[in-house]
């Protein structure tokens, strides 16, 4: 019922047979391992082909070697097991390039949304703008005389009045009301793309320092090897006098220096990984990797004249659209000079005889051009167009300062291509081949411990100095992709 269908795979009951055949061992000898094959045909049916192999191997070998070999057989085959689930669970995490992320981030983050609600509502607002006042009704007593007085004639006893009243706006007034209320989403979608700009941004600067710390992380894995390999040395010397007590310390002491190394990178990776999550609107320990290989490219931006940026600019269009929106304000402010009208109807129904049923018909229209009321809006709109003059000269100094600083970032980043190069294709091999002459000068016990350990700190702090540099160079190209709005 366990059997394999693999070729060269038995059944387990074949397998306790041929134990215990090949290795002298009674019954209760094979039942303390029954459990453990057992175990292991139940697992190999679900692992891969490759595995699978691997799995073949070591049951065949049950068959041909002694007892004692068979239990240290099963451990290895449980570190094996263990290795192939724990490849398995890193297979499952997904692995996510920038671009996807910058993709969930545009789509899924939570602040990005509250700007297309703000910019409907604004859009809701407009359409309300162009609504009418309510109707005025109005019941009451028209030239009632108070109680007491002598009533000489039915006549005079006066009217119940009812009473109709509505305001007529002005149109023109409404609808530039509507314009410049609607112009106002359009500022808050430009707002929109600043912010995701700088989500974006921020995107860029954690993925990077998360590559960045992989490659230290990788760096540091060598490193601990070279002085693993230092501290055997150290140890097997030491019994014979060829080494002292402290040198083994001090490999130690690297050692668990380069794990506290680990566990900060570690510790990067950990941060960079939650707030990208919270970013894309997803649980911060939802477990997932970047795709190393990717390397950032600086691409120097085709013209930079103010034209040009400008038109990339997210902040100038908002300003742009600010500005319409002053010019809109100011257009409906002018339109406040527009007279408004009023209707009002009045029924007069006499409570004594003698007397008809009146009405009373009213239009009335307002004189917003008097000296005392045009005061207020042409005031207004002197001060609107002082600040459209205002918001006008900061874009220009806001492109003018912008120009600027991204031709010097230019030149930086040029430079610090140029230092790491440098320090890749010159420095560091020298490092290197120095550090390789330490450690087989040290084999051949021609230098000494400490001198190896100075090759290595120098060859690790060059190492670790080009990955931050070049984690400095991946952020200032992130910025200039900010400023450029890419």
């Amino acid at each position: 019922m366990y059997s394999i269908k693999t070729p060269g795979f038995y059944s387990p009951d074949a397998t306790f047979r041929s134990i215990k055949k090949n290795n002298g061992c009674d019954s209760d000898c094979v039942r303390m391992i029954k459990s453990d094959v057992i175990t292991e045909f139940s697992v190999l049916k679900g692992l891969t082909a490759f595995t699978t192999d691997y799995l073949s191997v070591y049951l065949k070998i049950l068959f041909f070697v002694p007892l004692n070999a068979v239990l240290r057989i099963a451990t290895n085959l449980f570190i094996l097991l263990f290795m192939c689930f724990s490849v398995a669970d890193a297979q499952e995490r997904q692995v996510l390039s920038l671009e996807t992320i910058l993709q969930q981030i545009d789509q899924h983050n939570l602040l990005l949304k509250t700007y297309g609600l703000k910019a409907e509502s604004y859009l809701q607002n407009a359409e309300a703008a162009t609504a009418w006042m309510a109707p005025m009704v109005g019941v009451g007593t028209f030239m009632t005389p108070y109680p007491g007085q002598m009533i000489m004639d039915g006549r005079d006893r006066g009217s119940l009045m009812l009473q109709l009243e509505q305001d007529i706006p002005n149109f023109a007034k409404l609808n530039a009301d509507r314009k410049y209320i609607r112009s106002q989403a359009n500022v808050e979608r430009a707002t929109r793309d600043i912010t995701l700009n700088d989500l974006r941004t921020t995107a860029k600067k954690l993925y990077y320092t998360w590559l960045v710390a992989k490659m230290k992380l990788s760096v540091l894995d060598k490193s601990t090897q070279i002085m693993q390999t230092m501290r055997k040395l150290e140890e097997v010397r030491y019994p014979f006098n060829q080494s002292r007590l402290g040198a083994v310390y001090q490999t130690s002491a690297k050692l668990e220096e380069t794990e506290n190394m680990k566990r900060m990178q570690e510790g990067e990776i950990g941060r960079a990984m939650a707030a990208l999550n919270g970013m894309m609107n997803r649980s911060g320990n939802t477990a997932f990797t970047i795709d190393t290989t990717f390397v950032p490219q600086f691409t120097v931006a085709g013209s930079l004249d103010t034209a040009s940026l400008a038109a990339a600019r997210k902040d100038i269009a908002k300003m742009d659209y600010n500005i319409q929106s002053m010019h809109l304000n100011i257009y409906a402010m002018k339109k406040q000079s527009s007279p408004e009208f009023r209707f009002r109807f009045d029924h007069m129904s006499p409570f004594g005889s003698g007397m008809p049923k009146a009405y009373s018909v009213m239009g009335m229209v307002s004189i917003p051009i008097a000296p005392w009321s045009s005061k207020m809006y042409k005031s207004e709109i002197k001060g609107m167009q002082y600040e459209v003059e205002a918001m006008q000269m900061e874009k220009a100094a806001m492109l003018q300062e912008t120009q600027g600083m991204l031709y010097g970032m230019q030149y930086q980043i040029k430079t610090m291509e140029q230092q790491i190069l440098a320090m890749e294709k010159k420095i560091i091999p020298t490092l290197e081949k120095t550090l390789e002459v330490s450690v087989l000068s040290y084999r051949e016990n021609k230098m000494q411990l400490p001198e190896v350990i100075t090759a290595w700190e120098a060859y690790n702090m060059m190492q670790s100095n080009v990955l931050d540099e070049k984690l400095k160079l991946y952020l200032m190209i992130a910025d200039y992709e900010k400023e450029l709005y890419r």
